[in-house]
C-alpha cells in the first residue's frame, strides 16, 4: 500500500474542503495560538457543539454552559443482533472484523447542535456495517477537543453504534504546541483534571468515548507515559472508552508504525492494564505487518479486532486502492478490523442528493446496489462484501417512516406540516438492513427512498417497476418476540383506489429464511391509508425478518410505504410535556422574526420518541418548527404574522408507537412595529427561460395582478424552467410569495408541484437555494427567508400536478425592506 498522509494532515485538507480549514493547515505555519476565553451565548441564539482546548475544558460546567442542554443526546445505545444465516452476502462474516468510521459532519466551530434548515447534509444511512463512529474535527485555531453533537449520537445509538469525540494534537508545523499535550496530562494530586472533564462531557452529553490523535512532536518517554496513565486513570474512574491513533510512540516521538509493534503496543495494553479499547493503525500497512499485529495483539491478551487498519478515502472514495485480501482474506478469518477515514467523500463529491445516495450505495454495498451481489471489475466491492449486517431491532415497538433525517418538507400523520429544506439526524429512522434485496422469478421491482412524499418526516419507501411475478423485498433483520396482542401495521399510498397488490412478509427465528405473507388488501383512495394486521396467531415465536411482497400484474407498479410498525396492543399516546418555557429569544429581524430557546419537562412513563414544536396560527392551523428527542430545542426562526402581539408555541410529545399527546403551550410576545417593506420584485426587470406565447412574458409575473385573465401570467414549456428578477440592488428579504395557476383562475391541476427559489447578490455569484418545495398543491405559497440579495430566481422542476409540461406563474413576489 502506498504511503499516505498522516491522519492529521489529511484531516486538515478535508476541513479545507468543508470551508473551515484548521489554522494548522491553512497556508504557512501560524503564530502560536492562545486559547480564547469561553464565550457566553446570548439568550436566544444558535447553540453549537462543544469544543475546547485542554485548559478551557477545565472551566466547562454543564450547569453554567448555556448550550450544554441543547447538546445532550437522549437516545441510549441499543443492543444489536446479527444472525449469520441472514447475512446478505455469502462472503461476509459476522463476529470478526468490525468497522470504525471517522467522519467530519461539519466544521469544529459553528456546528449546529440540533440540525438546520439546510437539506444538504451527510445523512449517513449504512449504520448496519459500522461498529464505532468518530465525530472527526478539532484544529489549532478553533479547539483541540470536539464533542459530538446530539443529532449524530441519537442516530448512531438508535442503530447500536458507539460514538467518540476527538482529541486532536497537530504537528508543530501546522500549529501544534507541545504545551497543549502537557496541559492535557496535567495532574492535581492523583487526579488528571482534563481526563475528569472528558469523562464528564461523555457522560453528560451521552456519548461513549474519545479518539486520541497525538501528532505533536518533541515529546519524551515521560510525556508518553503520562498520556497512557491518563487513559488508564479515566477507564478506572468511568466507562469512557478510548481509540488510540498510531502516531506517538512510547519514546514520546511521533513515528507512524502502520502496525502494532513493541514501540506502540502499551498504548493498547500495558501488562494487565487496558490503556485503550482499540487502536487505529496508520494507512501504510502491509500484509505482513497486519499478520504481525494480529499475533502481537493476541500475545497481549487482546483481540486482533481491537485493531482498526486505516484506509484514507477522503480524496478518492471508492476509487481508493486497498489491499483487501491482506485485511479480509478470502476463506480465512479477517486479519484485523477496518478503519475508514472520511467516508463522507460520497457527500462532499456529489453533485446533488441523488448523486450522493448513488455514491453512498456504491461505497457501502457495491456497484450493483445489492449487498448480496458485489461482483464488479473494480477492486472496491463494497463493505457488504466483507462485513455482515447488524440490526438494532430487538425490542418492540419498532416503527420506521423511512425518514433519512433530511428533506425538502416535513409531514406529520400524512399532512404537510412545513415547507422548506431541513436536516436533523435525531429524527432519522433505523434505515433498512438490506439496501436492496429483491427476489423474483420475473422482473424485479426497484426500491428507493423517495423525497417527494412522506407520511412522517421527509421521505418514504417507494417500489416501482413492472410487476409480473411475486417480488419479495427483504427490509429489516430483527429479533422481535410476538405476543398475543402484537400488531403489524403498514401505511401505504397508491396512485389510484384499488388493490395495493402488497403483502407484509415476515420470517421467524425457527425458520429465518422462510417468509410468511399477510395481504394488506386494497386502498379506498389515493391518500395515505393504514393497514393493521393481527399477529396473535404467531404468539410465542420471534420475528427474524420484516419485508414486503408485491404480487400480481401491473406494467407500471408504483406504491409508497410511509410507515411500517410492529407493536403490542393499541397505539398509546404519551402524556403532555410540562413546564414549557422560553429560555431566551433574540431578534432575527426586529419586530418581525425571532429565534427561540425552549425547554420543557418530559411526561411520566418514558415512552417518548421525540417532541414536535409548532406555532399555532390565528386560524387554528399548525406550522411545524422542528423536533427533538431532548427536552430543549432551538427554533431558528419564528415569524410574526402581520401585526399580532403574541404567537402561541406548542410542544407535542410523540410516543415510541407514534401516538401524539395533547400540546403544552406558551406564548411569545412581539414588541414594536414590523419593519416597513413591500414586494421588491414589483415591476422590476424580469427574464425567463422562455414563454408560451407573446403575451405570457416574464414581466407578467411581476406586474402585481392576477385578475387579468389567463394571459396575466408567465408561462413556459422549456425543458429548464426559470424566472429571474433583478431587484436593482442587494436588499434584505423576509419572504417570497408565489401565485400559481389557480390564483389566476385556472385549474388547480396546473398549480406548480415542485420548485425552488434561489438568490444571489451579484451576477457573478453562484446561486444559493433558500427554499425548496416538492408536492405543492396550493394556489399561493409563502416562503419565509432571512437573506439579502439583488437577483432572485424561481426554478420550476415539476410544473403541474399531472403531465402537462407548461409552468404557469401569475406572480413571483420578493418581500423585504
Amino acid at each position: 500500500m502506498s504511503r499516505r498522509l498522516p491522519l492529521l494532515l489529511s484531516a486538515a485538507l478535508g476541513a479545507a474542503v468543508l470551508g473551515t480549514a484548521p489554522a494548522a493547515h491553512a497556508g504557512p505555519p501560524p503564530a502560536p495560538v492562545t486559547a480564547p476565553a469561553p464565550v457566553t451565548a446570548a439568550p436566544g441564539t444558535q447553540p453549537y457543539a462543544s469544543y475546547w482546548y485542554p485548559n478551557t475544558i477545565l472551566n466547562w460546567d454543564p450547569a453554567t454552559d448555556p448550550d450544554a442542554r441543547f447538546n445532550r443526546s437522549r437516545v441510549p445505545l441499543q443492543p444489536r443482533t446479527s444472525d449469520p444465516a441472514l447475512k446478505a452476502n455469502p462472503n461476509a462474516r459476522a463476529g470478526e472484523g468490525k468497522v470504525a468510521s471517522l467522519v467530519s459532519f461539519g466544521p469544529t466551530s459553528n456546528n449546529p447542535s440540533q440540525g438546520s434548515a439546510d437539506p444538504n447534509y451527510y445523512a449517513f444511512g449504512y449504520w448496519q456495517y459500522v461498529d464505532k463512529l468518530v465525530f472527526w474535527g478539532g484544529s489549532a485555531g478553533e479547539g483541540l477537543i470536539l464533542a459530538p453533537n446530539p443529532t449524530v449520537i441519537d442516530a448512531a445509538h438508535r442503530n447500536g453504534v458507539k460514538v467518540y469525540g476527538t482529541v486532536f494534537f497537530p504537528p508543530a508545523a501546522y500549529g501544534g504546541q507541545l504545551q497543549w499535550v502537557r496541559d492535557f496530562v496535567q495532574k492535581s494530586g492523583t487526579r488528571y483534571p482534563v481526563a475528569d472533564k472528558l469523562a464528564q462531557a461523555a457522560q453528560y452529553y451521552g456519548f461513549d468515548g474519545w479518539f486520541i490523535n497525538q501528532e505533536t512532536g518533541g515529546g519524551d518517554s515521560a510525556l508518553a507515559g503520562e498520556v497512557r496513565n491518563l487513559m488508564q486513570y479515566t477507564k478506572a474512574q468511568s466507562s469512557t472508552e478510548f481509540m488510540w491513533y498510531d502516531a506517538m510512540t512510547e519514546s514520546g516521538s511521533v513515528s507512524w508504525q502502520n502496525e502494532l509493534t513493541s514501540a506502540n503496543d502499551s498504548f493498547l495494553q500495558e501488562g494487565n492494564r487496558r490503556t485503550a479499547d482499540s487502536m487505529f493503525l496508520n494507512f501504510n500497512w502491509s500484509s505482513s505487518g497486519l499478520d504481525s499485529s494480529r499475533n502481537l495483539a493476541r500475545s497481549l491478551g487482546r483481540s486482533e479486532y481491537d485493531l482498526y487498519s486505516g484506509i484514507d478515502t477522503e480524496a478518492n472514495g471508492y476509487n481508493t486502492g486497498v489491499d483487501w485480501n491482506a485485511l479480509f482474506p478470502a476463506n480465512k478469518p479477517h486479519t484485523t478490523s477496518l478503519g475508514l477515514y472520511r467516508p463522507e467523500w460520497t457527500w462532499k463529491s456529489a453533485t446533488d442528493r441523488a448523486d450522493f445516495y448513488a455514491k453512498d450505495s456504491r461505497y457501502w454495498v457495491g456497484a450493483n446496489n445489492d449487498p448480496s451481489n458485489t461482483a464488479t471489475s473494480s477492486s472496491w466491492k463494497g463493505l457488504s462484501s466483507y462485513v455482515a449486517e447488524s440490526s438494532p431491532i430487538t425490542a418492540k415497538p419498532f416503527v420506521t417512516n423511512f425518514d433519512t433525517g433530511q428533506g425538502d418538507f416535513y409531514q406529520t400523520d400524512g399532512a404537510r406540516a412545513a415547507t422548506g429544506g431541513w436536516n436533523n439526524l435525531s429524527l432519522q429512522d433505523v434505515p433498512p438492513t438490506y439496501r436492496w434485496l429483491v427476489s423474483s422469478t420475473g422482473t424485479r421491482l426497484t426500491p428507493s427512498i423517495d423525497f417527494t412524499d412522506a407520511f412522517e418526516g421527509g421521505s418514504s419507501l417507494r417500489l416501482t417497476g413492472r410487476l409480473d411475478a411475486a417480488n419479495t423485498v427483504r427490509l429489516y433483520q430483527s429479533r422481535l418476540p410476538v405476543a398475543a396482542d402484537s400488531r403489524l401495521s403498514v401505511v401505504v399510498k397508491t396512485p389510484a383506489a384499488g388493490p395495493t397488490r402488497l403483502k407484509a412478509a415476515i420470517s421467524f427465528t425457527d425458520a429465518p429464511t422462510s417468509f410468511t405473507t399477510l395481504d394488506l388488501g386494497a386502498n379506498s383512495g389515493t391518500g395515505w391509508e393504514r393497514h393493521t394486521l393481527d399477529l396473535s396467531a404467531y404468539a410465542g415465536r420471534t420475528i427474524a425478518q420484516i419485508g414486503l411482497q408485491a404480487d400480481g400484474n401491473d406494467p407500471a407498479y408504483d406504491v409508497r410505504i410511509g410507515q411500517l410498525a410492529v407493536y403490542d396492543g393499541a397505539v398509546d399516546a404519551p402524556g403532555a410535556p410540562g413546564g414549557l418555557t422560553v429560555l431566551g429569544a433574540s431578534d432575527v429581524v426586529a419586530g418581525s422574526s425571532q429565534s427561540l430557546r425552549l425547554s420543557w419537562t418530559a411526561p411520566a412513563g418514558g415512552s417518548v420518541h421525540h417532541y414536535e414544536v409548532y406555532r399555532r396560527g390565528a386560524d387554528g392551523t399548525r406550522t411545524f418548527l422542528g423536533a427533538t428527542p431532548s427536552d430543549a430545542y432551538f427554533v431558528n426562526k419564528l415569524d410574526r404574522a402581520g401585526t399580532e402581539s403574541s404567537t402561541t408555541v406548542e410542544v407535542v410529545a410523540v410516543s415510541t408507537e407514534y401516538g401524539r399527546s395533547t400540546a403544552a403551550t406558551t406564548t411569545v410576545s412581539w414588541t414594536g412595529t414590523p419593519p416597513a417593506g413591500g414586494n421588491l420584485a414589483l415591476n422590476r426587470p424580469a427574464t425567463g427561460s422562455g414563454q408560451c406565447n407573446a403575451n405570457e412574458t416574464p414581466a407578467k409575473a411581476v406586474n402585481g395582478t392576477v385578475n387579468g385573465g389567463n394571459g396575466d401570467k408567465w408561462c413556459t414549456t422549456t425543458s429548464a424552467k426559470w424566472l429571474e428578477v433583478d431587484l436593482g440592488s442587494a436588499r434584505p428579504l423576509s419572504r417570497f410569495v408565489v401565485k400559481h395557476a389557480s390564483a389566476g383562475g385556472e385549474s388547480a391541476s396546473y398549480n406548480t408541484r415542485d420548485f425552488s427559489i434561489q438568490v444571489r447578490s451579484a451576477a457573478t455569484d453562484p446561486w444559493t437555494t433558500v427554499a425548496t418545495v416538492t408536492g405543492n398543491t396550493a394556489g399561493t405559497t409563502t416562503h419565509p427567508v432571512t437573506t439579502t440579495a439583488r437577483y432572485v430566481r424561481l426554478v420550476v422542476t415539476r410544473p403541474t400536478q399531472g403531465t402537462d409540461p407548461a409552468a404557469r406563474v401569475y406572480e413571483f413576489e420578493a418581500w423585504g425592506a
